[in-house]
């Protein structure tokens, strides 16, 4: 199987969560992949979608529909975990590709979820946690937050905080700033 390099896929995801711990019998699992694929050459976004997942072990809370806007009829709607990442493997070749995330919480869930239902885990292990990379770019004191990651770059937030492809979007952006700056000073050498 031949490695991609000229995408990187961004993955933002949401999941099943409650004001404090689960109800008796639940466990928080992905309702929403966030899918933003970044072309390396032009630093900009070729594609976005929102898999939305419907949950086989919890359902959506009131907290959680807050925080995300998805409610349980949305998500009833959607596909089964193994149909998602059936579909992130033959749509975006996600087994290829390298991907990124803000953070390792996007990881650490598919990880665990893929454990806990026997489902193949759909990515590389080339990962990049922008949220990482952003601070040592930027030489923070410590990571910060998506949002504030934005403010710092002087880029608004589109679309719904929380709703994984419109964070998957705006990680993306914020991914794309690194990768330019990247570009500015590696073609610094070439000059």
């Amino acid at each position: 199987m031949s490695r991609k390099i000229d995408q990187i896929l961004v993955i933002d995801v949401e999941a099943t969560c409650w004001q404090g711990k689960p109800p008796p019998g639940q466990e928080s699992e992905i309702i929403e992949i966030g899918v933003c694929l970044l072309d390396c050459h032009s630093h900009s976004a070729v594609k976005t979608e929102s898999m939305l997942v419907k949950p086989e072990r919890s359902t959506v809370s009131e907290f959680c529909t807050e925080l995300t806007t998805l409610t349980q009829e949305q998500v009833d709607q959607g596909m089964s975990f193994a149909q998602a990442c059936e579909r992130l493997q033959k749509r975006y070749l996600s087994h290829q590709r390298v991907w990124a995330s803000y953070g390792e919480y996007d990881k650490n869930q598919f990880q665990k979820q893929c454990q806990s239902f026997g489902v193949e885990y759909p990515f590389d292990s080339r990962h990049i946690n922008v949220k990482t990379w952003f601070a040592l770019a930027y030489s923070l004191q410590k990571e910060v937050g998506m949002l504030k990651a934005l403010f710092l770059l002087k880029l608004s937030l589109q679309g719904t905080h929380h709703r994984g492809v419109d964070d998957a979007a705006n990680i993306g952006r914020i991914l794309s700033q690194l990768l330019w700056n990247q570009d500015r000073r590696f073609n610094r050498y070439l000059d």
